[in-house]
């Protein structure tokens, strides 16, 4: 049912910015926010399970301003409900990857669109990191969210189920020891990325079959989040046959 908004007082509109700014109440409701045309495209192209859409011509722009989690909304947002995000019970892919500590929303929404680029069958979300349907993931992921399979785990969780279904843990890291990935055979495995500052844990690392670093010139120390996934999952995509 279309409704004519006017005021910030709407409670629709009090709930749009509890979903933007809360990642409990997100948790709580089981539904999250989306920001543009474009993702909203992308949201109904791969069946997101909308809960409400507001678009300009509905909304004044200064109630639009007051909702919306961009400086410059355009022109439309939606609520819809939150994928299940159950485990899997088994991996049946050959290549995923698994974040730790990547706090910065825009980050992981872009290690997801990246991973969905690259043909990866599944994203882990390890303790530390952003929240996938933060409204600022979501939109960096230009709709992948919609399309690759995402999950929240624990360390452990995650290393019981690559170890059944025979999938290596390869973590990235820094250390000068660590083989050169153009050596590593990264088709597949699960690929861990840590925090740009940190890294991966050395819990995470003490369960890695194997790790593996970047290569790249001495001036630079290392990689964001980011950039360090793009390497890691093009690595394993162009050797898979």
């Amino acid at each position: 049912m279309a409704e004519h908004i006017t005021s910030r007082a709407n409670p629709l509109m009090v709930r749009v910015r509890k979903l933007g700014a809360s990642r409990s109440f997100r948790r709580e409701t089981g539904e999250f926010l989306g920001d543009g045309v474009k993702l909203l495209e992308e949201a109904v192209r791969w069946g997101a399970d909308l809960t409400a859409v507001g678009y300009t011509a509905g909304v004044p722009e200064d109630v639009m301003k007051s909702i919306s989690p961009m400086e410059a909304p355009q022109g439309a947002l939606f609520t819809a409900r939150c994928p299940g995000g159950a485990l899997p019970k088994a991996l049946s892919g050959r290549r995923y990857l698994a974040l730790e500590g990547v706090q910065d929303p825009g980050n992981v929404g872009t290690i997801v669109r990246t991973a969905d680029a690259f043909e990866a069958d599944g994203v882990f979300l390890l303790p530390g990191c952003a929240d996938l349907w933060n409204p600022k993931t979501v939109r960096s992921s230009m709709g992948a969210v919609f399309r690759l399979p995402a999950w929240s785990c624990s360390l452990e969780e995650l290393h019981a189920l690559a170890e059944e279904a025979g999938l290596p843990l390869a973590g990235s890291a820094l250390r000068e020891d660590t083989p050169d990935l153009r050596e590593a055979d990264l088709r597949r495995a699960v690929i861990l990325v840590g925090s740009e500052g940190r890294g991966l844990s050395g819990a995470a690392l003490a369960l890695c079959a194997q790790t593996v670093r970047i290569p790249m010139g001495p001036r630079c120390e290392s990689l964001n989040a980011a950039a360090a996934a793009a390497v890691l999952l093009w690595e394993g995509y162009r050797r898979t046959g």
